[in-house]
């Protein structure tokens, strides 16, 4: 089991034509928990998109952090990490 989770979040920003994808690194070993610990984080920048925009649902794992990731970038259990839009490359390269 993961002690970590890598979500993605659709968020309906203020001046974007289209929902961005936001990225929050969640420390709950639970998915579930993770998921809604990072839509509560996404409203505090907008409104979470209601519909899969472009095929990707509104919210969606992106996956599992492993113990060395989060060990590594100092994740601590039950926190919530946003990590903006852009695709989180380093926190995707120490999963491998």
């Amino acid at each position: 089991m993961s002690s970590g989770w890598l979500i993605g979040v659709m968020v309906e920003a203020a001046g974007e034509p289209v929902p961005v994808r936001h990225f929050f690194a969640v420390g709950h070993e639970d998915r579930a928990k993770a998921e809604w610990t990072a839509i509560d984080r996404a409203m505090l920048i907008g409104q979470v998109a209601s519909s899969p925009v472009k095929g990707l649902e509104p919210v969606h794992v992106i996956g599992a952090l492993n113990p060395k990731t989060i060990k590594s970038l100092a994740l601590k259990p039950g926190e919530v990490r946003p990590l903006g839009w852009k695709w989180p490359r380093r926190w995707l390269a120490l999963a491998e």
